[in-house]
């Protein structure tokens, strides 16, 4: 049955602000409705009265042709009663009760046997994590004040005197002992050539001698990298017509590496993804008596739009950086530096590269790295300051999922947050 709707003024006292709901029916039905201050209303309803028993619920009264004194009178008369407002908790089943079954399945193998205890779990955990295995990057700049990266919540660009020492410091007192340096190079000092990479009082020279200075043990990666000192942001030496000039540009990655030998990087990163360059700086390395400084190479750097953490370049890299859906070609880039001379293999980014890692790492008796770039920090920063995800517990899944995968190093900005995790679990970090 239904009935018109109407507007009747409705003298019963009622809560302002309730979200009014229509019922049709000859039975009388209560609601629980959420608790607002008093006050009268008028309600457009079928039939339909808000009213209070005087206690701080409210209840809908639904009955078709009746009047505010007759619904007043069944609150009276407690014809009108409350409707718990939770559902009453059920009882404990019975310890002794049993699910209903014929008989137990025959499984000959039950995996959750080994998982059954938290002890258990950590024992037979295959992949483990150490402040040993992560690379701390550092952003430097000539200034003294840090100066914080918007992009990268939490990262900043540390002065190269107080601010990085500070932070190396920090590193080290949770087992970090490995880091790397990203320069900001004043514009002024940029070429075309880019003659400031290889200036032996430059920033990252100057940086590196003040760290061995201060932490002698210190494991120091630098940047053999172009993009930072040239005007044009890339990775090489550009001809009038736009190409990249390969040779030429190695030409001056050589002296660059040299140059931050002798102020004391213990290895050198190739990180521009020039055909050559690995063997070329090796020899340079070698002829300068630089035999004991390592080689990192980027071996496998894809094309990847998680890069850039200070502007934007007008050209592409895709004429010298790797198709991210191309897995041969990394394979092919990572063995020929292998031939050339170098002593870690490095995948960038990271967790997009697991398939790689992992295959790099059955191809290759070298150690295998991974560089957790900007892009991927940032996105797990920014889901956990808006709580859509559990920051840490992300963080550290993308590090061990990466170990799993195979790399033996990983270069993350979460080094030191990863680090005081892992010092927090006694340096072993039990997903629990």
């Amino acid at each position: 049955m239904t009935s018109s709707m109407s507007r009747t003024p409705c003298k019963i006292p009622a809560m302002k602000g309730f979200e009014q709901k229509s019922y049709v029916g000859l039975k009388a039905a209560l609601y629980n409705v959420r608790t607002y201050p008093f006050g009268s209303t008028e309600v457009a309803c079928r039939a339909v009265l808000i009213v209070s028993n005087g206690l701080r619920t409210i209840l809908v009264a639904c009955q078709l042709q009746r009047s505010d004194s007759a619904i007043l009178s069944s609150i009276n008369a407690r014809e009108v009663f409350l409707v718990p407002s939770k559902p009453a908790v059920p009882p404990m089943p019975s310890k002794t009760a049993k699910p209903v079954i014929d008989q137990p399945l025959q499984i000959s193998r039950r995996a959750r046997r080994n998982r059954k205890s938290p002890t258990q779990r950590a024992a037979f955990q295959e992949t483990n994590i150490s402040p040993e295995n992560l690379i701390y990057p550092l952003f430097i700049h000539q200034g003294e004040v840090d100066i914080p990266i918007k992009t990268m919540p939490g990262r900043y660009m540390l002065g190269w005197r107080h601010g990085l020492i500070e932070e190396v410091a920090r590193a080290r007192d949770v087992g970090v002992n490995s880091i790397v340096l990203y320069p900001k190079v004043p514009d002024a000092l940029k070429s075309p050539t880019g003659e400031e990479a290889f200036n032996d009082n430059g920033l990252v020279q100057r940086t590196v001698r003040l760290l061995k200075d201060k932490f002698p043990d210190l494991v120091i990666y630098t940047d053999v990298n172009f993009d930072e000192y040239s005007l044009s942001g890339h990775g090489g030496i550009i001809r009038e017509d736009g190409v990249i000039l390969n040779d030429e540009t190695i030409h001056q990655l050589r002296k660059q590496a040299i140059s931050q030998a002798r102020a004391g990087a213990d290895v050198v990163c190739t990180s521009e993804m020039l055909d050559g360059r690995v063997g070329a700086v090796r020899a340079a390395l070698d002829a300068e008596g630089f035999h004991h400084v390592s080689i990192m190479s980027y071996s496998v750097k894809y094309t990847s739009s998680l890069y850039g953490r200070f502007r934007k370049v007008e050209l592409d890299k895709k004429t010298y950086q790797i198709n991210p859906a191309n897995s041969r070609e990394a394979l092919i880039e990572a063995q020929e530096d292998e031939a050339e001379g170098a002593d870690i293999l490095m995948v960038k980014p990271a967790v997009p590269s697991l398939d790689i890692i992992r295959l790099l790492k059955d191809q290759t008796l070298l150690p295998v790295g991974a560089c957790q770039v900007s892009g991927e920090y940032s996105m797990i920063k920014a889901a956990g300051l808006l709580k859509m995800i559990d920051e840490e517990k992300v963080m550290m899944e993308s590090l061990i999922c990466l170990r799993r995968a195979g790399a033996d190093l990983i270069l993350t900005y979460f080094a030191l947050q990863a680090a005081t995790v892992l010092c927090g679990e006694h340096r072993k970090f039990v997903f629990d």
